[in-house]
């Protein structure tokens, strides 16, 4: 039986490691259209993280603050920080799955998500052009 696998520190590499994404990677509950993708992504450029991932990772108690901001404001951002056992791309499918919302980009440390309201929403998305 193998040992199970322990915290490695910032820099390090334990053999049962996963390879460094080089971008996200992962699989959007959602299928937004390229424009619908950088119309979120422009707005949430001026916002600040409202939560963080820390030195525990993504808990349930994380899911729920994330899952309360995102009632609260549709498109949040996330600070996964240096000490969270998870890299940022990897935090991005349990955040997704927990919360039901779909993570638009992964840039640095940060995850920007969205979650449309069911009752008044505020981001309208831009309408998804027909195939030609």
């Amino acid at each position: 039986m193998l040992p199970a696998p322990t915290r490695v520190e910032r820099g390090k590499r334990s053999p049962v490691a996963t390879p460094r994404h080089t971008g996200y990677e992962g699989a959007v509950t959602s299928n937004f259209t390229g424009k619908q993708r950088r119309y979120l992504r422009a707005l949430a450029h001026e916002l600040k993280p409202v939560v963080q991932i820390g030195h525990a990772g993504v808990t349930p108690g994380v899911l729920r603050e994330i899952d309360s901001a995102l009632l609260t404001h549709e498109l949040i951002k996330i600070r996964v920080g240096t000490e969270a056992p998870v890299e940022p791309e990897d935090a991005a499918e349990p955040v997704e799955a927990g919360t039901r919302s779909a993570v638009v980009q992964v840039i640095g440390r940060t995850l920007v998500v969205y979650r449309r309201r069911k009752k008044d929403p505020k981001i309208v998305l831009p309408k998804a052009e027909p195939k030609k």
